[in-house]
């Protein structure tokens, strides 16, 4: 990357804005209280037991897919894919979803990214303390996260952990980890942030979470798998210093009057055959 590129980096607007929204129309106002001071809010039950069984089961599908192409993508690779997968499109677009979404982030708002992040068995990956919005190019840091549990995600297999309060201190001082991880920022010293609360989530439930929010999670030790699929949001209004991170936006509710991001439509099928245009390491785990 270019100088310029490394310039308008460090000029981003990292800094969090407090949600106000006197109508909301899935959360109350205590809940939003509750996002403002802590970060994040959990667990919202998003399928029943059917609905988590056939997300399961198309997760299953996709992986499937992918080991068959035989060519060394891991089970982290299904990262950006709701440009050509209509599964995860749906995801995107669910109703209830976008309901809390819109109730944090305003009417007009995309989702402009999603991953899988899945932890086998045993996975001696962790992902390291982070703030989502260190590794991404938008300006201000307005994107919340909605980690959607394919499976039960819970202390025995390594569910994530949130330093609450932490979204609204800045961009914390970190480093590169040397240890295995999905993910190479890791913030330093950051026990003297507070303490660490687990976030466990039945499949076919989900949390919600700013983007600034001091997070992780440690390797996953058990005989279970523990994969969620993570789907970006944000107001029309930020703005990318890499364009190509616009491009493969789901205009989700609203309006983009300026015509600033992409307008992914619903893909036709399930195609992995193009590897993700961006990095693994785009944030939350």
């Amino acid at each position: 990357m270019s100088s310029e590129y490394d310039e308008q980096m460090k000029r981003r607007d990292l800094s969090f804005k407090t949600v106000v929204n006197p109508r909301p129309k899935a959360l109350t106002q205590t809940q939003l209280e509750q996002y403002n001071r802590d970060g994040y809010l959990s667990p919202f039950r998003m399928y029943d037991q059917a609905g988590a069984d056939r997300n399961r089961t198309y997760f299953d599908s996709l992986l499937a897919q992918l080991k068959a192409f035989k060519d060394g993508r891991d089970t982290y690779a299904i990262n950006g894919f709701h440009t050509h997968c209509r599964g995860i499109w749906d995801m995107v677009m669910q109703p209830q979803v976008l309901d809390l979404v819109e109730d944090i982030v305003g009417p007009d708002f995309v989702c402009w990214g999603t991953h899988f992040f899945c932890k086998i068995p045993h996975d001696p990956k962790a992902v390291p303390w982070h703030q989502d919005a260190s590794y991404w190019p938008f300006t201000p840091a307005r994107t919340v996260t909605v980690w959607l549990a394919i499976d039960d995600a819970d202390l025995e297999n390594a569910c994530m952990r949130f330093i609450p309060g932490t979204h609204r201190v800045g961009h914390l001082a970190w480093k590169k980890t040397h240890n295995p991880a999905v993910l190479d920022q890791e913030i330093e010293d950051v026990e003297k942030y507070g303490f660490a609360v687990p976030i466990e989530l039945k499949a076919g439930e989900i949390e919600l979470h700013a983007d600034m929010l001091a997070h992780g999670s440690p390797p996953n030790p058990s005989a279970r798998r523990r994969c969620g699929l993570t789907m970006r949001y944000c107001p029309t209004s930020v703005r990318s210093v890499n364009d190509g991170w616009r491009a493969q936006a789901i205009l989700c509710r609203g309006l983009d009057l300026d015509n600033y991001w992409g307008r992914v439509e619903r893909p036709e099928g399930e195609d992995l055959t193009m590897p993700s245009k961006r990095r693994v390491a785009i944030g939350a785990n």
